[in-house]
């Protein structure tokens, strides 16, 4: 099929094959563009573009995985490695609460001295003392760590989480599921059909999942659409067996300039950036929500993905620390008045949600710009 028709087949809403996702490669940019943000028009408000207001928060830097790609992470016997008490993750969540936010996402390391108790007594602490706060935690990565620590599946583990107050599990660490391209970059790295056990494990708890991907470690047009090939099966059998899939799918580029892949693995530019959101918009049929990334690349190509198939402009994160330590695009996180007023420059409708893509309010963006500009965080 030639390249128009492919693109006409999929703004129609069909689904495409494996040999027209690798067709979409080819393409000429501005055409990919033109049909993925017609499909996002499509599926959600043509004249809204949403945001979260949340924190990250890194409870412990401790991993055994070491990942090569990875300049956050420490062993437990290096000087700067840490666990956060409860109180000190108590303590940014106040931070947040003070600027309206009511959601943090909570990961870390593979610390093999933390006990699964330690997590559950975690998420009971932070419930009780926040009642609202919903908590989006722990990788697939650290569940696959609890399970060898613990000898227990990744079903009893989350469940038990789930009890204890876990609202979600981020999508984090699945770069490019392909096996070949994992073991170059991190030998010790989960494993692709670990990583949608566990998320599968997730979804049918009703558990919170995100899909994500990561370009720029060598991978080829290949891996990239055998990536977005397998998320859009694991969302047909969650949405048929559990009716409760991915929430939406994020797009990150590689960050190498304080890691050891640095010289060994190109990255990303931002017309493959681009390039690749809009042919996973074209993919990614029973998707509804696409995030721009600004930590990577900025907010001028953030703004410009909104007219590739995003339709959302992520989170405030407030703190973030593995992007920015792998060499990210120097912030740590946005203001609301940042957010606000990106989204209004490029031609759109700025609206708050929460983590499930529901409008929570949409902001007065002329009052919003008036306001004094926000200092950052500590």
């Amino acid at each position: 099929m030639k390249g128009m028709d492919v693109l006409e087949k999929a703004v129609a809403g069909e689904r495409l094959s494996e040999e027209e996702v690798l067709s979409l490669f080819d393409l000429p940019l501005p055409e990919l563009a033109a049909a993925a943000h017609e499909v996002r028009l499509r599926k959600t408000d043509p004249e809204v573009v949403t945001f979260l207001i949340d924190r990250n928060i890194n409870y412990t830097n401790v991993c055994t995985v070491a990942c090569a790609f990875c300049a956050f992470y420490r062993t437990k016997r290096q000087k700067d490695a840490y666990t956060l008490s409860y109180e000190a993750i108590a303590e940014k969540i106040e931070e947040l609460y003070r600027v309206g936010g009511r959601r943090i996402l909570l990961q870390g390391g593979v610390n093999p001295e933390l006990p699964l108790e330690w997590y559950l007594d975690l998420l009971r602490y932070l419930k009780g003392r926040f009642p609202d706060l919903r908590i989006d935690a722990f990788s697939p990565e650290e569940i696959l760590g609890l399970e060898r620590l613990t000898g227990l599946r990744a079903e009893a583990i989350l469940e038990r989480m789930k009890e204890a107050g876990l609202d979600g599990m981020p999508g984090a660490g699945a770069e490019i599921l392909v096996d070949e391209v994992r073991l170059k970059a991190a030998p010790a790295r989960i494993r692709v059909a670990d990583w949608y056990r566990i998320v599968d494990a997730a979804q049918a708890l009703g558990l919170y999942t995100l899909a994500s991907m990561v370009i720029g470690f060598g991978e080829g047009k290949e891996e990239r659409a055998a990536h977005l090939l397998g998320l859009r099966a694991q969302q047909d059998r969650a949405l048929e067996r559990h009716k409760n899939g991915f929430a939406a799918f994020a797009l990150w580029t590689l960050q190498v300039e304080h890691t050891r892949l640095k010289g060994k693995a190109p990255g990303a530019t931002a017309h493959e950036y681009l390039k690749t959101l809009a042919v996973a918009r074209l993919t990614l049929d029973n998707f509804a929500h696409f995030q721009a990334s600004w930590p990577t690349l900025g907010f001028k190509v953030a703004q410009a993905a909104l007219y590739y198939g995003a339709d959302d402009f992520g989170s405030t994160m407030l703190e973030e620390n593995v992007v920015s330590a792998a060499g990210g695009h120097g912030r740590t996180h946005a203001t609301v008045r940042e957010i606000v007023r990106h989204i209004v420059d490029a031609g759109f409708r700025p609206a708050e949600r929460d983590p499930l893509y529901r409008i929570l309010r949409y902001p007065d963006p002329e009052a919003i710009l008036k306001e004094p500009v926000e200092l950052p965080m500590a």
